[in-house]
This record gives C-alpha cells, structure tokens and sequence, in this order.
C-alpha cells in the first residue's frame, strides 16, 4: 500500500490488520528518529543510518528507499517468516518501494490510497506536525504528494481516504477479492477436487 504522506496509511493499515485474519503489517526499518508517540518495534524499527546500510549493503531488503532524508526498507526476512506462517504480509511503503518490487518481480498486489484533495492533505501535514516542520518541509511534501498522485495509475487498485471507516471496508473488500482469486485458490480447490475422486 502506498499513498503519499499524511494520507493515513498507517491509521488504515492498523484498521485493516485487525479486521482481516492472517494479515498483518509488515514493520519498517527506518534510520528516522521516532516521533513523540512512536515506538521502536511497533510503529519502526528505528535504526542508526549506519546499521541500515550494513543492512543494504547485505542485501536485507526486500526494498529501501531514501524519503526526505532518511532511510526506509522492508526487511526481506521479516515478510518471508510471516508468509511461511501463512499470513498475508501488508506492505507500507512509498511509490519508489512499490517500483523496487516489480522491477524485482516480487508478486503483490499494489494499493495506492488518494486523499480526499490537496486541502485535505495540506490540512493533515500540518496538524501531523504541529509546528515541528517548517514550511519548506511541508511544501517539498506537498510537492512529492503531486508527484505521486500520478504514479497511482501503476496501482492494481485507488481508494480514496475521505472516510477512515469506508476506507477500510474497500481495503477489507480487496483483500478478501485477491484471497479467492483462482490462483491464489489452486491448492485448496486441487485438495477439494481429489475428495470427488479421479
């Protein structure tokens, strides 16, 4: 799932996991510090920019990009231990991640979340940051949202966040659609059929 920053992602992804069995959030690695609220191994694994590159440097991650000055990824090991349990695995991550993951062929089904318009985006950074970020930050921000935007049309599937509770049931909706896809189904339905007999 991506969407540009102050969307909601986060708030919608922890919605998500908690209706859905077998679905969890994948836990980013970032060399950000933790805002006020933010908990090391819950929210982040927040790391030193200098472990994060070891970490690049020994191929870690499924991908990793730089946003704004500071390291994300997705550790490869963490999403693989959750699917060998037979979890689906919600990604959260940025349109750069997202290209990452097909240009290395990995199979996903891509989510991009709108917000409900750039005064709505706007609004949202500024209450995030609540006097943290100057304006320039905020504005680069903005200016990356506009980008993104147009990287949506590479998504499998656009929700727009203009309601939390809605939102959540589309993603509900989506995940449940791509688990009865008939690939996804293969095994089940070839264990069913061989109750029926050759």
């Amino acid at each position: 799932m991506s969407a540009p920053s102050g969307t909601g992602k986060t708030t919608l992804v922890e919605r998500l996991v908690a209706r859905v069995p077998d679905l969890v959030r994948s836990r980013s690695y970032t060399s950000r510090p933790a805002r006020p609220g933010e908990v090391d191994g819950v929210d982040y694994n927040f790391i030193e920019r200098s472990r994060f590159r070891q970490m690049i440097d020994e191929n870690a991650f499924l991908e990793w990009a730089d946003v704004f000055g500071h390291f994300y990824g997705t550790a490869a090991a963490d999403t693989e231990r959750e699917q060998a349990a037979g979890r689906d695995v919600v990604l959260v991550i940025d349109v750069q991640g997202a290209r990452v993951l097909g240009r290395r062929g990995v199979a996903a089904t891509r989510i991009f979340v709108l917000p409900p318009s750039r005064a709505a985006l706007e609004a949202r950074l500024r209450g995030r940051s609540a006097g943290n970020e100057d304006e320039a930050i905020l504005r680069r921000r903005l200016e990356t949202a506009r980008r993104e935007m147009a990287a949506s049309a590479d998504y499998d599937y656009v929700v727009v966040n203009d309601d939390v509770d809605d939102c959540v049931d589309c993603l509900r909706s989506i995940v449940l659609a791509e688990r009865a896809r008939a690939e996804a189904m293969r095994a089940t339905a070839s264990d069913i059929a061989a109750t029926f007999g050759a």
